[in-house]
């Protein structure tokens, strides 16, 4: 495993002061990549900002309010590897345990792959079969209301010789999430969901955070609509979703004000211990799939930007992107959304000019 304490070192050193017009400019330009809106919360020791663009219903014109829910995506990966960890700081799960110890229906051939290659993104497991074509608006319009129950992700993985072998190469795959909150669930007796509410969301007071049921298709209470550019429609509204295919992957709604005391929650020591803690900031010791430096560690991704690194997570959901960060020390949190409405690579416009704003010197 790669020791960072050089990253943590940089991390370590004083952050430049907060730039509000840098900021806002960042999140402001909603034509590049097409948006309807956006926010950004910056908080810590180093200072604190939050501002929005654009509506959070373009037929009301309603604007962003703070406590706004929206869809998070991939930022689940961080609630359910936390609660994971905590199971193994309870010696109710162990990292090294085969996964099929827990999911017998897994196919044989990945019977090597255990828990904590789930969490690092280091499993090797085949690509799913059986998905629609959600290739286009219209495809994913279609399929907005399909419902998924875990067992059928499962069962999708093909009876195929992993990847690699399973602990030596890094590839992001959201399966090993789902395969983790199915392990937690397993391991609990309870939804993963549940586990997040009791061991997380509670005890920190995150009262706008939750994981939708399996048939909860709306967001609850007041949120920012997300919308998708659909040809001959224009802007079709796409908040209203089912989300079970993103079960422990993708799922969970929060707010930028839950996401950053979440952040100052985990990274502060208060939900584990420091040796499990120390493992969301150890990357494995491997290459990514397409030769890079492994980038994610259990449950978070890191990067370095103006010379400061940050940890967290970046999340997509259809008509939402979202992502959470901080600096080890949390000097420096960030929490944003913003709501393009295309699934594309132009997506990065926006979150390369928050992290050039949130760090510039």
């Amino acid at each position: 495993m790669k020791s960072l304490l050089i990253a943590a070192a940089v991390a370590l050193a004083p952050m430049p002061p907060l730039q509000p017009e840098l900021l806002q400019a960042a999140i402001s330009d909603l034509r590049n990549p097409a948006a309807t809106s956006a926010q950004l919360r910056v908080s810590g020791e180093a200072g604190e900002w939050y501002g929005t663009a654009g509506v959070a219903n373009r037929r009301t014109g309603c604007a962003i309010a703070p406590d706004d829910r929206f869809r998070i995506g991939s930022v689940t990966k961080v609630f359910v590897a936390t609660v994971a960890l905590q199971l193994v700081a309870e010696g109710r799960l162990d990292l090294e345990t085969p996964v099929r110890h827990h999911l017998p229906a897994l196919p044989g051939k990945l019977k090597d792959v255990k828990v904590g290659q789930l969490l690092d993104h280091t499993s090797g497991i085949p690509f799913e079969v059986g998905f629609p074509d959600l290739s286009t608006p219209e495809k994913v319009l279609e399929h907005r209301y399909d419902r998924y129950a875990p067992d059928e992700r499962l069962r999708m993985i093909p009876d195929e010789e992993p990847k690699f072998t399973p602990g030596t190469r890094q590839e992001y795959r959201g399966i090993n999430y789902v395969l983790a909150a199915m392990v937690v669930e397993k391991v609990t007796g309870r939804g993963y969901g549940r586990e997040v509410e009791q061991r997380i969301t509670r005890p920190l007071h995150l009262t706008r955070t939750y994981v939708p049921g399996r048939d909860e298709t709306a967001i609850r209470g007041a949120h920012v609509h997300g919308y998708l550019d659909v040809p001959g429609r224009g802007l079709v509204d796409v908040s209203d979703f089912n989300t079970s295919k993103s079960y422990g992957e993708g799922d969970m709604i929060s707010t930028t004000g839950d996401l950053t005391r979440f952040a100052e929650g985990l990274f502060g020591g208060e939900l584990l211990p420091p040796h499990l803690l120390e493992k969301m900031f150890t990357v494995p010791d491997v290459s990514m799939v397409d030769g890079r430096d492994a980038a994610y560690s259990t449950g978070l991704q890191t990067f370095t930007v103006n010379g400061i690194t940050v940890w967290g997570k970046t999340g997509e959901q259809y008509g939402y992107n979202a992502g959470l960060f901080s600096t080890r020390d949390q000097q420096r949190r960030i929490a944003y959304s913003f709501t393009p409405t295309a699934r594309d690579s132009a997506q990065q416009l926006m979150t390369l000019r928050i992290a050039n704003a949130v760090t510039a010197p």
